[in-house]
């Protein structure tokens, strides 16, 4: 299952998650250490619809961003 809007072909993109230690220097402390970088992935907000297309009603992955600037004709 793919996890990319049939609109505009927003899909996961890769992040990193960042782990720190340690007391900030403006806290009076040495400063805040690395100790380990993890990879992520930031998935997009997908919503299935039942839409119009074409003049058939299909049900597609579109995401929020989309919904909302109305680039999608919803089947009632």
């Amino acid at each position: 299952m793919s996890r990319v809007c049939e609109i505009c072909g927003k899909g996961p993109a890769a992040g990193r998650s960042i782990k720190r230690r340690g007391m900030a220097r403006r806290k009076g402390g040495a400063g805040r250490k690395i100790t380990g970088i993890t990879p992520r992935r930031c998935l997009p907000n997908l919503k299935i619809v039942k839409a119009i297309i074409n003049g058939a009603r299909k049900r597609i992955k579109v995401c929020t961003k989309c919904l909302k600037a109305g680039k999608v004709k919803k089947a009632v």
